[in-house]
């Protein structure tokens, strides 16, 4: 089991790693060791691999080729050699380096796996690998190589080269230098492979599954912040907050629904806003869908990431390898490192990230158009023909909201055949959560956007005063060092300032909305 502790370093054990273990380890820089248990249970298997290494008769990754070359029968002498042919040859990636928080997921999430003890891999190539990521040593990983069947091989291939001494790494202070250097400055010797540890390196879902728990992890916050930005939007433009009701809401009884429609009610209580237009002199019946819909989007986004969070929790009790080690000492090949289970939720999420963001856009949108914000001035404008106000800031947004909807056309049903026919259908889901990746990022900018507007659209709605969650969301925008309403400024600066505000998490703290 794993456990973080109060030296801030997780035990990696025989059970499945957790999520907070795996950001704790990616983004908080929390280091790793493994527990004596899973070294016991790793060396035993090995004995395993080791009888077969002795034996006639080929055995997939300890006697022969790999992929479609399976059927060449390797020799004894040409062992050693075989692993790290296929590390060397395997670790082809091309492109931008990969974030070092993705790499260091991606490494706790193999290393999980080695310490199952079905891989076969040596006690001493187990340490090894957790040492370097211990030490902070993050090997360079590129952006494509993956396919997202039999694991995902270049990226892991490109931690298994820094093991072995060769390729660049960065550094515990980032800078660019080569593996061997970092290993001794760390103390570590590079890792000689044995028979069959090359495959037992490489042979995994680990990255798309980091990057899977890291997107989670930011889409708690950012849903949230949806909420956030939906309140501010439907107190600022004069919408209604009674069908936030919780009995309306419970006729339609979906669990993410229900946690977005509270925070609502939660956001907007006490506002003086709604209090001024409430009553029979009200002649509106109801608001446009993007102000009255919003728990129905944001809870069937809600929904959408607790199942994505089921399979990452399935695909994190997964010990795959091909072969695998059985627990009762066979040797089989098989098919557990497709990455299909991982890279359907992981499109299935960009669709959502793109529909909460095309909804929120919207808002923004009703914001600026002076026939639908009930009396706010033409863009939020301080003089309207002399100044543009929030014109070109809806744009940004809509231009974003548009990638979001071409990021949210699926990878995973996209295939190209590879290995001479071999690995004749692939997952592609290293591909999905990198567009995820991305698809977040958008989602940021665009609530940051809202967020930014309706501050401001509050400023105008004076002497009324806003709920105090509401105000409080306001006011961290105005901390944030963006002013209130006046003549046109240099808008770019102010919306990054909002950005940071979304990403670091400080405007729902602001509100003290609790995450649901």
């Amino acid at each position: 089991m794993s456990t973080a502790v109060d030296t801030q370093q997780v035990v990696v054990g025989s059970e499945p790693v957790t999520p907070e273990d795996v950001v704790r380890v990616a983004r908080d820089g929390y280091g790793v060791r493994l527990s004596e248990e899973a070294l016991a249970g790793i060396a035993a298997t090995r004995e395993v691999v080791e009888r077969l290494a002795d034996d006639d008769r080929p055995h997939y990754g300890v006697s022969t080729g790999f992929g479609a070359l399976a059927t060449r029968h390797i020799p004894v002498a040409q062992r050693a050699q075989l692993q790290r042919s296929l590390i060397r040859s395997h670790a082809a990636g091309s492109g931008p380096e990969v974030e070092r928080e993705v790499v260091r997921a991606l490494m706790l999430l193999r290393l999980s796996t080695l310490a199952t003890g079905r891989t076969g891999v040596r006690p001493e190539t187990a340490r090894g690998y957790a040492a370097m990521l211990d030490a902070g040593i993050t090997p360079t990983v590129h952006e494509y190589g993956s396919l997202g069947c039999s694991g995902d091989l270049a990226p892991l291939s490109s931690i298994a080269l820094a093991l072995m001494g060769e390729g660049t790494v960065r550094g515990a202070a980032g800078e660019l230098r080569p593996a061997a250097e970092a290993l001794a400055d760390a103390g570590l010797t590079p890792v000689q492979l044995a028979e069959k540890e090359g495959l037992a390196l490489v042979n995994g879902t680990d990255g798309m599954l980091g990057m899977l728990l890291l997107a989670l992890a930011d889409l708690r916050r950012l849903l949230s912040t949806a909420d956030v930005a939906a309140a501010m939007s439907v107190e600022a433009l004069l919408g209604s907050d009674a069908v936030f009701a919780a009995d309306l809401q419970g006729l339609r009884p979906h669990p993410g629904q229900a946690d977005s429609a509270a925070n609502l009610r939660a956001l907007l209580a006490g506002s003086g806003v709604m209090a001024s237009h409430r009553g029979p002199e009200c002649t509106r019946v109801q608001d446009a869908y993007s102000l009255r819909c919003a728990p129905q989007v944001h809870g069937a986004a809600r929904d959408t990431a607790a199942h994505a969070a089921t399979v990452a929790e399935w695909e994190l009790a997964a010990a795959i390898d091909n072969p695998v080690v059985t627990v009762d000492g066979r040797v089989e090949s098989n098919g557990n490192f497709h990455g299909a289970p991982v890279g359907y939720v992981l499109d299935f999420l960009a669709i959502a990230v793109a529909d909460v963001a095309s909804m929120s856009e919207r808002r923004t949108d009703r914001f600026l158009d002076a026939s639908r914000s009930h009396g706010l001035p033409p863009f939020l404008a301080h003089d309207a023909g002399v100044d543009s106000g929030h014109m070109i800031a809806q744009y940004t947004a809509a231009g974003i909201v548009s990638e979001l909807k071409r990021l949210a056309v699926p990878a995973s049903v996209d295939s190209i055949p590879s290995s001479a026919m071999q690995e004749d259908h692939v997952s592609m889901g290293w591909a999905a959560a990198r567009k995820l990746r991305r698809a977040l990022d958008g989602l940021t900018r665009v609530l940051a956007i809202e967020v930014l507007t309706a501050a401001r659209a509050l400023d105008l709605r004076a002497p009324l005063q806003p709920a105090a969650a509401t105000g409080a969301a306001r006011d961290a925008v105005r901390a944030a060092g963006v002013p209130g309403p006046g003549p046109d400024r240099h808008l770019a600066p102010e919306i990054e300032a909002a950005v940071q505000l979304v990403a670091n998490g400080d405007v729902l703290t602001a509100t003290g909305l609790s995450l649901r």
